[in-house]
This record gives C-alpha cells, sequence and structure tokens, in this order.
C-alpha cells in the first residue's frame, strides 16, 4: 500500500488537488499523511480542510502551529491577524464538523512498519522518542479535555529548554512549541523560536538545526516534517523536510515513504503572498 507525505498546504488546495491528481492518489487504495499547517495564510483553507477530512481514514493529520492557531481562535482564546485567512472557515455551515476533527488529530504520527515518524515542526535534543511520544499523547489529551485553558496558556517562548519536571502550563507550551513552531536550538540545546531563516544565515549566529543537535536523543526513526520554508526540500538518513513554501512562491511536494529511492514530486503555486 503505497504512502505518501505531504508539506506545508496553508490554505493551497488547488495546488493540493492538482498533486493528488499528480501523484494519481486514491484514497481505496494509498494512504496519506500531511505534516500540519493545513491552513492559513493561502486563500482555500476551508477548502483544503473539507478535502483533507473527506479523504477519511486515508488520510493522517499532524497539528501545525496554523492549526493550533485557528482552534485558538475558534475558542474565543486568540485573536485574528491581520494576514489570517481563516474567516471562510469559521462561518462555514459545518464549522463544528470541521474543527471537532481538526482538534482530534495528533502532533505524532508513528509508522512502526516503516520506521518513521510524522510530525510538524521538530524534537527537542533532550527527548528519546518514547519521551516524545507521550509529549505527544499528554497535550493532545489535555487540548481535549479543556481546549479553553490550553490554548489561554499555550502562547510564548519560555521555558526554552527541557526540564522532565516541568509542569502544568509551562510543560505543556514546550511541547506545544517542540512539535509545532521549532526550527534551531543553541549549543545548550535551547529552542530558539525566534529563528526562521535559512541555516547558512543561521550558522553565523551559532544556531543549530535541531536535527543536527550533539548527542539528540530521539534518532532511531526516519522524521518527517514541515514548517521550514527557508530549509525547504531536504533529506538525509534521518530525516526528510517537506515544506517547500507553496504559500510563499514555491511549490507544494509529496513524497513517497516507502519507497527510499522515491524522488519528491512537486506543483508550482499558482499564486503567492510576500514572505
Amino acid at each position: 500500500m503505497p504512502l505518501y507525505a505531504i508539506g506545508d498546504i496553508q490554505g493551497c488546495d488547488a495546488e493540493l488537488g492538482a498533486l493528488l491528481e499528480t501523484i494519481k492518489f486514491s484514497p481505496d487504495r494509498d494512504r496519506i499523511c500531511f505534516v500540519g499547517d493545513l491552513v492559513n495564510r493561502g486563500p482555500e483553507s476551508l477548502q483544503a480542510l473539507r478535502r483533507i477530512r473527506a479523504l477519511g481514514d486515508a488520510a493522517t493529520v499532524t497539528l501545525g502551529n496554523h492549526d493550533l492557531h485557528l482552534l485558538a481562535v475558534a475558542f474565543g482564546v486568540a485573536r485574528i491577524r491581520s494576514d489570517d485567512t481563516l474567516d471562510e472557515i469559521l462561518a462555514a455551515p459545518d464549522r463544528e464538523a470541521l474543527l471537532e476533527w481538526l482538534i482530534n488529530q495528533p502532533l505524532l504520527h508513528e509508522d512502526a512498519s516503516l520506521n518513521l515518524c510524522v510530525l510538524h515542526a521538530g524534537l527537542p535534543p533532550q527527548w528519546d522518542m518514547a519521551t516524545a511520544r507521550g509529549c505527544a499523547r499528554e497535550f493532545e489529551h489535555a487540548l481535549r479535555q479543556d481546549p479553553e485553558r490550553v490554548f489561554g496558556q499555550m502562547y510564548g517562548d519560555e521555558p526554552d529548554r527541557w526540564d522532565a519536571g516541568l509542569t502544568g502550563a509551562n510543560r505543556l507550551r514546550f511541547i506545544a512549541n517542540c512539535f509545532t513552531r521549532l526550527r534551531y536550538v543553541d549549543a545548550e540545546g535551547r529552542l530558539a523560536l525566534r529563528a526562521k531563516g535559512s541555516p547558512e544565515k543561521a550558522h553565523k549566529k551559532s544556531l543549530i538545526p535541531w536535527f543536527d543537535a550533539v548527542n539528540a536523543r530521539w534518532h532511531g526513526p526516519r522524521v518527517v516534517f514541515g514548517h521550514w520554508s527557508t530549509l525547504g526540500f531536504f533529506s538525509n538518513s534521518e530525516v526528510t523536510s517537506l515544506d517547500t513554501g507553496c504559500v510563499w512562491g514555491g511549490s507544494l511536494t509529496a513524497l513517497r515513504l516507502d519507497e527510499r529511492a522515491a524522488a519528491p514530486v512537486q506543483v508550482d503555486c499558482r499564486a503567492s503572498r510576500e514572505p
């Protein structure tokens, strides 16, 4: 059974439709993993959300920062930003069904048969995979139990280093920041959440891509992620990055995961926003 992954869609539904046609995706035969940020910034967030939900069990989604932002706005905790494109979802007649489906998606998806895991952003060097799995389930449970409380405490950059003794809002905020915002860490393994540029620029600031951190404990499975448009498509023996900046004028990327030698398949964006 073919398994594909697709990078950040961010409301670019026309490109998603074109990419699914290009790979000849069939929900009766194939499976697909979305690395998060299904919505926002692009022009067709509602259509993208509906399309992916309609794929049913053929699709797996991991939550990204824009997906959490949509939910936080819907629960009245966060405000719409000037560059958000979420109004159509919030006014849709099937709004509640879409949001209920979205809030029940995981932060981390694992496929033991292929020794891989899928997430939106990154993993801190202090986590092994058992810790990552436990933290993901912990946040997901809290989110579904009391979303207003979780969203009310989610925003912020601190704490910036993992401590197993973290509790309450600090613990959940750190977990959410790793899975949905992380790109870089510093030499001490602290999250550098404000850094967004390419690794070439970050090197001058002594920042390290999270997947290059020394003595990181998560090594084992192949990690497939998105979130990092300035990194673009990147793949080595341990990680694969799929965010190729569709909404910023790049492309939308799919990769077949059950064939290690598979080449990425890309479609160009039809319109773009200024980064």
